[in-house]
C-alpha cells in the first residue's frame, strides 16, 4: 500500500510542476519567464513575446513558438504605431 501512496504522491507532485513550474520554462534555467516579465513591468503582449521566445526550442514545436512570439511583437509594433499616430 506505501508503495500506491508513494506513487500517487509523484504524480501529484509532476501535475502540480506542470501547473507552477513547468520544465519548458523552469529548467536549467536561474529565472522564468514570468519573473522577467513582472520584473520588467511588461505588458501582455510584450509579456507573451517573452513568453514565447523563451521556450522556442523546448516543447514540440519551435517554429510555432517563434511565430507566435513575432504576432505578439508585432501586435505591439502596431499599437503603438496607432498611438503615435493619433497623438500627432
Amino acid at each position: 500500500m506505501k508503495d500506491n501512496k508513494n506513487n500517487y504522491d509523484s504524480i501529484i507532485m509532476t501535475k502540480e510542476n506542470m501547473v507552477n513550474h513547468p520544465p519548458h520554462y523552469s529548467e536549467g534555467r536561474k529565472y522564468e519567464p514570468i519573473d522577467v516579465i513582472v520584473d520588467w513591468n511588461l505588458n501582455f503582449p510584450l509579456g507573451n513575446t517573452v513568453k514565447y521566445i523563451s521556450r522556442a526550442g523546448r516543447k514540440i514545436d519551435t517554429l510555432e513558438d517563434l511565430k507566435k512570439a513575432a504576432w505578439y511583437l508585432n501586435y505591439e509594433i502596431q499599437r503603438l504605431e496607432v498611438e503615435l499616430d493619433t497623438n500627432d
